[in-house]
């Protein structure tokens, strides 16, 4: 893999920036990952906006079904799908206003790396949102 993220300070500066986080794949589940890190990130002050075709509502505000739905500028789209899935978000976030494409830890897809870098995207893959913002406080 060819991943490279910005540094650790640039991450910092990147979320001190950011107001209001898409997150993909966000579950309604309490006890899944993508709930846990959401609710952390809202307690910590971001808009969370669910982005999830199975649920109406996740941490008190109402999903949308693509990012197509959202109105408005979004600071980052968070994804927690699987990283076969992460080429179409990729497609879908170069059609919207966004800054910053974020797959969670654990999930890397070089050939959605390489697409919205070569456009001039912020990409940082295989990284926890939750984890670098209470690293960089």
């Amino acid at each position: 893999m060819t991943i490279e993220n910005p540094s650790r300070e640039e991450i910092g500066k990147l979320l001190k920036k950011a107001k209001r986080i898409a997150v993909v794949g966000l579950s309604g589940n309490p006890e899944r990952t993508s709930y846990m890190v959401s609710k952390a990130m809202q307690d910590a002050g971001y808009d969370i906006i669910p982005v999830n075709p199975t649920v109406d509502e996740v941490l008190g505000v109402k999903a949308v079904k693509s990012l197509k739905e959202i109105e408005g500028h979004i600071d980052i789209v968070n994804v927690f799908r699987r990283p076969e899935h992460l080429m179409d978000v990729a497609k879908e976030f170069d059609e919207i206003d966004a800054d910053i494409f974020w797959a969670q830890l654990g999930i890397e897809n070089e050939e959605a790396y390489q697409f919205l870098k070569e456009k001039g995207y912020t990409v940082i893959m295989d990284r926890c949102i939750k984890v670098e913002h209470a690293l960089t406080k």
